[in-house]
């Protein structure tokens, strides 16, 4: 019922999002000799605000024609190695006009309702010095019921597969809620004595102890039963979609949830774009259009791997407890030895309270300090770990720093 519904706001919603849209352009159309007075820059914002909320927004493009290497501009190709049903790896390849022998990185992107794109400015960052691969998630909705579930045991299998097609001495960098899978995904391979094991492991934000640093987000998890999640957040795809009759958790209602952690800051970011626009700021106009267009574009979730999230990672703590199991065999963070770990933890999170990410140092209790690095940024938010000028200035220059410390040898 609920897609029934959605579909049905939006129907609802046209004529609303067309009147918008045209008010928009008639008030900002360059033949208007007011187009650019106060007044009507303002209306034309408030307009764009209205449409932008009653449109449905698809897949974003990550965008990234070039990077700039060694102070050159370097064009990108995003090239497919590797596919599966939920998941694609994807190679950020640099056109470099001479061979060099950066570090690869494993930039393993949320699955948490936003696409991957949200890493955008990550990856930018990273690939001006690193041979950058990331997990493409693929939405739910969109994969036929005939290419099975999709749960945390699975996650775990895909991050493994994507290690095996990019090779030795990868550098494994998990954003916010691929922490515990990433940790998993190593402590298994280590077990194994595995030579593909990576070299280092690269946490930002991530929920590793969740008893810990409590949030908006801990405490939803963990006041309600997983029969009450499933009863409330898991919805059938309806038919006309591929992956129609397949379970999943909505991207619309993760997103409701976020915003709803924020409302006044969402507001007063819309409001700071009205008046940016109504004075000519066009540089903060298009980095709000930028950042919303990327936030409003969300994604389905199969529900076996958000309910085997909540209750593995939010309920059980069953990976800090040392009785996590993974395909019946249980899971021994200690054996993460030679293996770099660095955390890194925003003092200003309101998702990944203060505590969770550096936690994996205690659970990877046997790695020699000298391989290890725990990061905070007092003021910086969720978002802020990944993406805008605390990233670009200091946390991505940490990383890379660290990353070539603990090269192979």
């Amino acid at each position: 019922m609920l897609y029934h519904a959605i579909e049905a706001q939006y129907l609802a919603l046209t004529p609303f999002r067309i009147a918008a849209d045209t008010w928009r352009s008639m008030l900002a159309h360059p033949g208007n000799p007011l187009s650019e007075t106060t007044l009507h820059r303002a209306g034309a914002a408030a307009m764009e605000i209205m449409a932008r909320a009653a449109r449905r927004h698809g897949r974003p493009e990550f965008g990234i024609p070039t990077v700039e290497v060694d102070g050159q501009p370097v064009a990108i190709t995003e090239k497919l190695i590797h596919g599966e049903p939920f998941c694609r790896l994807i190679h950020f390849e640099r056109a470099l006009a001479k061979p060099r022998k950066d570090p690869k990185i494993l930039l393993v992107a949320p699955l948490s309702g936003h696409f991957a794109t949200l890493v955008r400015d990550t990856i930018e960052s990273l690939a001006a010095t690193h041979e950058v691969y990331v997990t493409d998630w693929q939405d739910a909705r969109e994969v036929p019921l005939s290419d099975g579930r999709f749960g945390f045991e699975d996650y775990v299998d895909v991050l493994r597969r994507c290690i095996s097609h990019i090779g030795a001495g990868v550098t494994m960098l998990a954003i916010c809620q691929p922490a515990p899978a990433a940790i998993v995904a190593t402590a298994l391979m280590a077990e194994a004595k595995d030579p593909l094991t990576p070299r280092n492991l690269v946490i930002m934000g991530g929920p590793v102890d969740t008893r810990r640093g409590t949030t908006e987000v801990t405490r939803l998890a963990q006041s309600h039963t997983i029969a009450a999640f499933e009863a409330a957040a898991v919805h059938n795809v309806p038919p006309f979609h591929p992956g129609a009759g397949r379970r999943v958790y909505p991207g619309l209602l993760q997103l409701s949830g976020f915003m709803s952690l924020n409302p006044d800051r969402h507001l007063k970011a819309h409001v700071d774009f009205l008046w940016a626009h109504a004075k000519g700021d066009d540089h903060f106009a298009k980095a709000h259009r930028r950042f919303y267009e990327e936030y409003l574009a969300v994604m389905d979730l199969d529900a076996q791997f958000y309910l085997d999230t909540v209750s593995i990672v939010f309920q059980e703590h069953a990976l800090m407890k040392g009785t996590l199991k993974h395909r019946g065999h249980l899971v021994d963070a200690s054996a993460i030895r030679n293996v770099g770990l660095m955390t890194v933890e925003g003092g200003r999170d309101d998702i990944t309270g203060t505590g969770q990410c550096h936690a994996a140092h205690e659970l990877c209790a046997r790695i020699p300090d000298k391989l290890r690095l725990e990061v905070t940024e007092e003021k910086v938010g969720h978002y802020g770990l990944f993406s805008g000028r605390s990233w670009r200035e200091r946390i991505s220059p940490a990383v890379g720093e660290f990353i070539r410390r603990n090269k192979v040898s």
